[in-house]
């Protein structure tokens, strides 16, 4: 099992000393990797399960900041927790996250994309909410073929390509790995994805099937089911029998958070997590 962390702005702060002192400590401790989520916008409305999100919540955005964190750190992996893919040119995207990674010497390796669940977001990027998972496909596709060296050519639905090339690429290729908490977001992780990022609060045989239908897809597609990473999130305060548990679900990392908004209170929270597994 791997372990990383989430930082939240909107929780853990927004001062970039406090990131940099979050990362850094979470690195010595042994952690793999650090995630940070993505909203592009917030609108009043907005609802995740019976809570509305304050307009005011703040949202930096993760690629800045993981480039941010990667010029202080040494070996900590580099994640999104999600990134929103359809609100972001996949073309632009590319040379973004390729800079990144090549700047980090391989470190953005923990990418993972959603499609987004707020009409009011989409909407604000001018996108249409209803084909955002068809756009997220497409994406996908073009990040990988201006990831390859080739000339990228696409015919696609919302993307057209015509010998484009993308250079530098990243430093030794980026994972992309898919988050969400659906039956499509499986099956989209199993046909294009590096692994599948399960999310939401839903019953344990739903998670299971789930990711069955992210491997079964996985095989429709010709692609190996065992290669696939299966990611979760995990409370600060796992126990090892509940930790073996997720492991025999077929789970291979768990992404932890520091449950106090205190620096001190966040350090000690991390370094007893790590010395509990022995980081």
């Amino acid at each position: 099992m791997r372990f990383a962390i989430s930082y939240q702005p909107s929780f853990h702060g927004l001062d970039p000393d406090r990131l940099l002192d979050y990362a850094r400590h979470a690195e010595a401790c042994g952690f793999e990797g650090l995630y940070l989520p993505e909203h592009v916008a917030t609108y009043p409305g907005a609802v995740v399960g019976p809570m509305e999100i304050p307009t005011t919540t703040p949202f930096l955005d993760p690629l800045d900041c993981l480039a941010f964190v990667a010029s202080a750190t040494d070996r900590l992996l580099l994640g999104t927790g999600v990134l929103l893919l359809p609100y972001h040119h996949p073309v632009t995207l590319a040379k973004r996250i390729a800079t990144i990674d090549l700047l980090s010497r391989g470190r953005l390796q923990l990418l993972t994309v959603g499609v987004g669940v707020f009409p009011g977001e989409a909407a604000a990027v001018g996108v249409d909410f209803a084909t955002r998972g068809r756009r997220t496909d497409e994406a996908i596709d073009v990040l990988r073929l201006l990831w390859s060296g080739e000339p990228a050519n696409y015919a696609g639905e919302f993307y057209q390509l015509t010998d484009v090339y993308s250079f530098p690429l990243p430093h030794k290729g980026c994972a992309i790995h898919v988050g969400g908490s659906s039956l499509a977001a499986a099956r989209r992780a199993g046909r294009r994805g590096d692994g599948y990022f399960a999310g939401g609060a839903i019953p344990p045989q739903e998670r299971a099937r789930q990711f069955e239908a992210a491997r079964a897809a996985a095989a429709e597609a010709g692609r190996d089911p065992e290669a696939l990473e299966y990611t979760r999130w995990g409370s600060i305060d796992l126990t090892e029998p509940a930790v073996e548990e997720l492991a025999s679900q077929g789970v291979t990392r768990l992404v932890v958070s520091a449950s106090s908004a205190d620096p001190a209170e966040q350090k000690d929270q991390l370094s007893a997590f790590a010395e509990r597994f022995g980081l």
